[in-house]
């Protein structure tokens, strides 16, 4: 029987296929692709531990993307899942890839993955002040969201940095992903992740042994193309890189069927492959 709740998105039959969300995001930030995926894949999707409607993040100290797979990882074995598919956008790509290169995977789909930029780039900080400013932004503003994206062009002004067609959200769209950001639990233990450095990106990369299609938003504002994926173009064996065509950061949203049909293709090309040993 298909489930759906805050926690988790789970409906369909076949080869299991994991979605992963980004940073305060739901797994409601994959709705305009279900249905596609759903007719060709069991489709789980959970929110991501620490984020809204999530488990809670068991934190004993610093945040970290290993503590962050460690969590998953848990999570995915309560839900029976074992080696699947994996297709994460922007910090579920990081951890997608992590993912895979334990031994989880059985093809990743990445987009606009997070942590790719070369650590002495600048690129952590810049991300972790556009979040830490994107959060006082939603706080202060909290009371006054309902009848700021009643308005079209205001949609388009608050999303420019996630989609290019923000204006195209319904208002009721555009309020989820305002009251996930700001029912994220974890926003600053990953900022301070991000501060420290390379406790925020995949370290080991080279270890990864299934198929892997990194797919970057062309016009991705956040992660943009040119600064933040060089580790992943070189440090992923045989690694397949796409630009993603008129769509940002959070491409679903943009193209719901380009971004359906890439990851459902990736996956279904690769159904027969099995994780190699780590």
């Amino acid at each position: 029987m298909p489930e759906v709740s805050r926690a988790l998105y789970r409906a369909g039959e076949g080869d299991q296929l994991v979605l992963l969300h980004g940073f305060t995001g739901t797994w409601e930030h994959w709705r305009p692709v279900l249905g596609d995926l759903v007719a060709r894949f069991e489709v789980i999707a959970p929110t991501l531990a620490g984020h809204d409607g999530g488990p809670p993040f068991p934190l004993d100290g610093p945040l970290t993307l290993e503590g962050a797979a460690d969590s998953l990882e848990a999570h995915l074995d309560e839900l029976g899942v074992g080696v699947a598919h994996l297709a994460g956008n922007s910090m579920g790509g990081a951890l997608a890839l992590e993912l895979a290169a334990r031994g989880r995977a059985l093809s990743v789909t990445a987009l606009s993955p997070g942590g790719g930029w070369r650590p002495d780039s600048g690129e952590a900080e810049r991300v972790a002040r556009f979040f830490a400013r994107q959060t006082r932004l939603l706080r202060a503003t909290r009371s006054q969201l309902p009848r700021v994206m009643r308005g079209p062009l205001r949609r388009r002004l608050a999303f420019r940095d996630a989609m290019r067609h923000g204006e195209l959200l319904a208002p009721a769209d555009a309020l989820m992903f305002c009251y996930g950001a700001l029912g994220c639990q974890v926003v600053d233990q990953v900022l301070a992740a991000l501060r420290r450095g390379d406790d925020a990106v995949p370290k080991s990369l080279e270890r990864i042994g299934v198929p892997v299609l990194v797919a970057w938003a062309q016009h991705d504002r956040i992660l943009p193309l040119a600064t933040c994926s060089s580790r992943f173009r070189n440090e992923i064996p045989g690694v397949e890189f796409r630009v993603l065509p008129a769509v940002g950061h959070v491409p679903m949203w943009d193209d719901g069927r380009l971004i359906a049909g890439t990851i459902a293709d990736w996956a279904a090309r690769h159904s027969a492959v099995r994780a190699a040993p780590v």
